[in-house]
């Protein structure tokens, strides 16, 4: 295998080995310096041997993220208030930054959750659930045996069963209800915004104890209302939404006197909101704010 062609290979499936380091991390900037490492390596690896560089490349960067995700949930120790992952907004359909492979195993909800697994079982869950693998190519990316990634994935499913969604929402019912709370929320409308809402909603809210964010988030369909009510009666004309894809699907940007407040993301069942995630933390959102 030529060293010319070393970086047409790796940039073949970078979006591949981006999604695997992003869904692990949480953090675009954590997943590029996984992807730096991993291409440092092979651009040193005696390519020729090797059967198959996905398997390669996948194992490299999936045996690097669990290093550093195993660092990064001491640091998240002391995170203050909840952790969401940083989110990823896509413009328009063709966006350089697409890695939409199974887009419900990319969701910010679905990444709040994985955040209860160990390193190893995370990876091993990624990887059969959002890419594929089988249980042998897994377990020889592990360094495990099929019988302990069998194990690891089972339990991870167990864990994570009962707060996944239930809901199977087309992406075109989702949108059409995101539309509706965008125009309530953005003009107050509070009975509309009521509506749009379920009685035993949860909004969490990631200000990273750099901007307020309440600790447990918001339960309650009333409570929620009156947050989003609060916000355009105060800031009435200077409040603006802005409809984006966020991880693979519908969400609301929210600006605040032309400046980018918060990335959010919903949890429908098709007929009203049951959940909504809303990252704060400016240092998650500066990238979004530079592209807009």
């Amino acid at each position: 295998m030529s060293d010319v062609s070393a970086p047409d290979e790796f940039h073949a499936l970078r979006p591949r080995l981006f999604g695997i380091a992003y869904r692990m991390l949480g953090i675009r900037a954590d997943a590029e310096d996984v992807l730096q490492d991993a291409w440092l390596r092979w651009r040193e690896a005696d390519r020729a041997s090797l059967q198959s560089a996905d398997a390669w490349l996948v194992t490299v960067v999936t045996r690097l993220s669990i290093d550093r995700l195993r660092a990064a949930k001491r640091e998240r120790q002391a995170y203050t208030g909840e952790w969401l992952p940083e989110p990823i907004v896509e413009w328009h359909d063709d966006s350089p930054e697409s890695i939409l492979e199974k887009a419900s195993e990319l969701s910010v909800a679905f990444m709040y959750m994985l955040e209860r697994l160990g390193a190893e079982e995370r990876a091993a869950f990624l990887l059969r659930q959002a890419f594929d693998y089988d249980y042998g190519e897994i377990a020889h990316m592990l360094g495990k045996s099929e019988a302990a990634v069998r194990q690891m994935i089972h339990r991870a499913g167990d864990r994570l069963k009962l707060e996944r969604p239930r809901f199977e929402v087309p992406r075109e019912q989702h949108l059409h209800l995101l539309e509706q709370f965008m125009r309530a929320a953005g003009s107050g409308e509070r009975g509309a915004i009521r509506a749009l809402l379920a009685d035993e909603i949860h909004a969490i809210g990631d200000g990273g104890g750099k901007v307020p964010s309440i600790s447990g988030g918001f339960y309650g369909g009333d409570r929620v209302t009156n947050l989003y009510w609060a916000q355009a009666l105060r800031l009435k004309d200077q409040l603006r939404y802005v409809l984006v894809d966020i991880n693979g699907e519908p969400g609301l940007l929210r600006y605040f006197n032309g400046r980018l407040e918060s990335a959010q993301s919903f949890v429908t069942d098709g007929q009203q909101i049951v959940a909504i995630y809303t990252v704060r933390n400016p240092d998650k959102l500066a990238r979004i704010a530079q592209t807009a």
